[in-house]
């Protein structure tokens, strides 16, 4: 689940002493040691889907940008339309190289009107800040660039019953916010900020908070859930995601991979001059050479990343795999050459023999 090398210091969220009380299995994951599971991945994503789930995703990094030419600098890096963006809503979007490769896939908030949030991978915080501003110091703009990740706590809580749970705690006025927007207010006493998104294709809230406060957060959340939450850990945030057909960081996306070949084309906002687009239009224009594709697989054997993609046309690799418990089969993401159809068949090649499969549309599962 992780590259972290092995005996290395591992770091821990403001919420970790709750996971080990709760008999959580731990795993190094990006340099932190997370819970993967608590009861069962299988138990945990039913329940996110029926009821609600609470993550903690305190090893997500958070970097603001502000000052004067806080959008400008932005647009610069933000493959979406960040003008277009007003204080209070939320947007997905890519931060790539000028070859169109990519940096990290990102989560921007419009919290000011010269202030931007970046909500970043665990993996990529430091990576992402250096390459920041280093496009900061060329463009020489007046803005300000904060790791304030250390100092903040994030969870994640999802599901149709999330709203629910949360509204026992937020005043009996407070109107929820609309998908991908946000809304500053106190919850169990504690000032957050509270997105109406997730990674988990269920209804829900991010919710950020002082790290200091995380602890009394997730406490409250789990009194306010009571036997319709579950306690949801890495395990099953990456079967619901993988259903979703969300790409991960390493994953879906790299250096190597763009928002094209990804299919994320309807992130990419032309027109503003953010870094890669020139290369991504020319891409966009000349077709890519490979595709990223969703695949089901026969029977119950799972496809892991990097196992071969058997095809006609030459080669594909599998990125992503799992067994789906909301569709109840296994599915894959995968890179194939370009041009394949959903219904193609496929193989993938498990432990020396070639497993059948079919390319499909995805998200795998649809949310009633």
């Amino acid at each position: 689940m992780s590259s972290d090398a092995p005996g290395a210091a591992l770091r821990r969220t403001p919420v970790w002493a709750r996971h080990v009380e709760a008999g959580a299995r731990m795993t190094p994951f990006a340099g932190f040691d997370m819970p993967v599971v608590y009861s069962s991945i299988l138990d945990e994503h039913r329940a996110v889907r029926a009821r609600a789930g609470l993550f903690d995703v305190s090893h997500m990094g958070e970097l603001r940008l502000r000052g004067p030419a806080a959008l400008e600098n932005a647009q610069r890096v933000f493959s979406n339309d960040v003008a277009g963006t007003a204080p209070g809503r939320v947007r997905y979007g890519l931060l790539c190289v000028e070859s169109g490769g990519v940096v990290d896939d990102v989560t921007l908030y419009r919290t000011g009107e010269r202030e931007i949030l970046l909500c970043v991978n665990a993996s990529n915080v430091a990576s992402v800040l250096s390459w920041l501003r280093q496009v900061h110091a060329g463009a020489r703009l007046d803005c300000e660039i904060e790791d304030e990740s250390d100092a903040t706590g994030l969870v994640a809580l999802q599901g149709p019953q999330a709203l629910a749970i949360a509204a026992k705690l937020l005043a009996a006025d407070f109107r929820a916010p609309k998908r991908w927007h946000f809304a500053r207010t106190e919850l169990a006493g504690v000032r957050v900020l509270l997105s109406r998104t997730g990674y988990t294709g269920e209804d829900g809230y991010e919710i950020f908070a002082p790290a200091e406060r995380t602890v009394a957060l997730w406490d409250a959340l789990r009194e306010a859930g009571g036997e319709s939450l579950a306690l949801a850990g890495l395990g099953a945030r990456d079967t619901l995601r993988t259903e979703m057909a969300y790409p991960l960081y390493g994953h879906e996306l790299d250096l190597e991979h763009d928002p094209i070949e990804a299919g994320l084309e309807r992130f990419l906002a032309f027109g503003r001059g953010f870094c890669g687009e020139p290369a991504l239009r020319r891409r966009a224009e000349e077709g890519p050479k490979r595709r990223l594709v969703g695949l089901r697989l026969e029977g119950r054997q799972v496809a892991r990343p990097g196992f071969r993609i058997v095809s006609e046309r030459g080669d594909g690799v599998v990125t992503s795999g799992t067994f789906g418990p909301s569709v109840d089969a296994s599915i894959a993401l995968g890179y194939v050459p370009a041009g394949f159809a959903a219904g193609a068949q496929l193989h993938v090649e498990i432990r020396g023999k070639n497993a059948p499969c079919a390319i499909v549309a995805t998200p795998f599962h649809k949310r009633g």
